[in-house]
């Protein structure tokens, strides 16, 4: 485990050399950094957090969204590989979903690699559920993708989970604060 407490930001320009670092170590055919700099100064639907070890501590992972009317779609979840299976994905995943709630976001839709079964799990347990297939979506090895959706994150019900599942993290990682530790949205440039 790192030391320190976890600590989830919004991502800034700055990050984006350690978030590379991340998507190599994650993705065989991840994202250039041209493509992170775009999202952050170019897309007004994009938000993206990172995640420190702890401040100033290096990046561990990183989460990002796309808010589109009333839906959040994830685009993409990374953890760094030597810190995976630890919960440090589920922190990241919780906030992005406190993120699209915040933004009045209605229900959060994704993409996820068949073959991926710890990812689908955590998807599971932040309430999404499988509705389709998107046959040979990956273009590194032409993998399907599973397509997950919520019901409505606005709801009283999903409050309760939210709440339920931000317990559990504060439980296992002492001192950790779920509030995103750059107040303005949309992200700070």
């Amino acid at each position: 485990m790192p030391v320190g407490t976890p600590r989830l930001k919004l991502m800034g320009p700055g990050d984006v050399p350690e978030v590379m670092a991340v998507e190599r170590a994650s993705y065989s055919a991840g994202w250039p950094a041209t493509a992170f700099e775009r999202e952050l100064t170019q897309n007004a639907m994009a938000r993206y957090l990172v995640l420190r070890s702890s401040p100033p501590g290096p990046v561990v992972g990183f989460g990002g969204l796309w808010l589109m009317v009333d839906e959040a779609h994830i685009v993409t979840v990374a953890i760094v590989p030597s810190e995976r299976r630890r919960g440090l994905g589920s922190i990241v995943v919780h906030g992005l979903m406190s993120l699209a709630i915040e933004q009045q976001m209605a229900l959060a839709t994704l993409e996820v690699r068949v073959s991926n079964e710890a990812a689908r799990a955590l998807y599971a347990m932040y309430g999404f559920y499988e509705v389709g297939l998107r046959k040979r979506y990956y273009a590194d090895n032409h993998e399907d993708a599973v397509i997950m959706t919520t019901e409505d994150i606005q709801s009283e019900a999903y409050g309760r989970r939210l709440r339920a599942l931000g317990d559990q993290l504060r439980e296992r990682f002492r001192g950790l604060s779920l509030e995103l530790t750059s107040p303005g949205l949309p992200n700070e440039r």
